[in-house]
């Protein structure tokens, strides 16, 4: 008969000495001295020759001035498409006769004018719902004195910058900052003008962790903060890749990394088609991994360098 097995139960006769970490404490953002919001400047990228019975209207496809040219079927004279485009200069070219094209005819005392109204309506870029220009419209005026003289007025367009707004998803002290264009501090505004790259750098902190490489999963934009509504765009996913690039041909971008728990990108600054808010709300969804974590499909920074 084998011999009765006792178990006796083990006791703490002190209480652990370790717990859980604080959190760390909040640091105050140190911006940039004297920062000042670019402002856009009114740009001459339009040009009109009034002649006795017809007019021609010139227009840089790079119509708002930002490097960004325009697509021709997104500019008419009053409805009417171009004629023409030199191609070398990268000018659309317009020409009417002056009862054409939407004119207006208003009778002075002394005078006759024509207005015109050339019109910019951008369309959503490749398949995505965004745009990265505003709608605008450049009046054009032939003024005539009933005698004799011909002369040709253009008023000059305004372009309106639009706001963005961001939001970050938070855990195990993640941050999302928007940064300056030199990435040396926190960019103490969120407005943007269409044009503007938006620089953005997500980060976790060590803490007491082993060392930790942050990825960015996902990043959505929407007028309004719910991920779940429409109009929405998902500019990066897939677990890291920055699809803008690829869907619009932008230079959206990741930069090559200095550290691993920090990661930096840029997307050209953006709004949607028909939303004249000129807010933007972007939720990210941010992981951490530990760094000697080899780069695969789901822990890497993805980017589209051709477009």
């Amino acid at each position: 008969m084998s011999p009765a097995v006792h178990q006796v139960m083990q006791e703490f006769r002190e209480p652990l000495a370790w717990r859980y970490p604080e959190p760390p404490a909040e640091e105050e953002p140190r911006y940039p001295p004297n920062f000042e919001l670019k402002i856009p400047e009114p740009v001459q990228s339009v040009s009109a020759v009034c002649g006795e019975s017809s007019v021609r209207v010139e227009a840089k496809k790079d119509l708002l001035g930002i490097g960004k040219p325009v697509l021709a079927a997104d500019v008419t004279l009053g409805g009417c498409a171009a004629t023409g485009e030199d191609a070398k200069a990268q000018i659309l070219i317009f020409e009417s006769e002056l009862h054409g094209c939407g004119s207006q005819l208003l009778m002075h005392e002394d005078t006759i004018t024509y207005v015109f109204t050339l019109h910019y309506t951008p369309s959503p870029l490749g398949d995505s719902p965004i745009i990265r220009g505003r709608e605008a419209s450049v009046s054009i005026e032939c003024h005539y004195q009933r005698k004799h003289d011909v002369s040709s007025g253009l008023l000059k367009p305004t372009w309106t910058p639009f706001s963005g707004s961001k939001n970050s998803e938070e855990s195990l002290y993640f941050s999302l900052t928007l940064m300056t264009d030199d990435w040396s501090f926190p960019r103490p505004v969120s407005q943007f003008i269409l044009g503007d790259v938006m620089k953005f750098e997500a980060s976790v902190k060590q803490f007491h962790h082993i060392p930790l490489r942050v990825v960015v999963d996902v990043c959505v934009a929407t007028v309004v903060p719910n991920v779940d509504t429409v109009p929405r765009y998902t500019f990066l996913g897939n677990s890291g890749c920055l699809f803008d690039s690829q869907l619009t041909n932008s230079g959206s971008r990741f930069l090559p990394r200095s550290q691993d728990d920090k990661v930096q990108f840029e997307v050209e600054a953006f709004r949607f088609e028909q939303d004249d808010s000129g807010v933007l709300y972007i939720t990210c969804s941010l992981r951490a991994l530990p760094a000697a974590a080899p780069v695969s499909a789901t822990n890497k920074d993805c980017s589209f360098a051709d477009g």
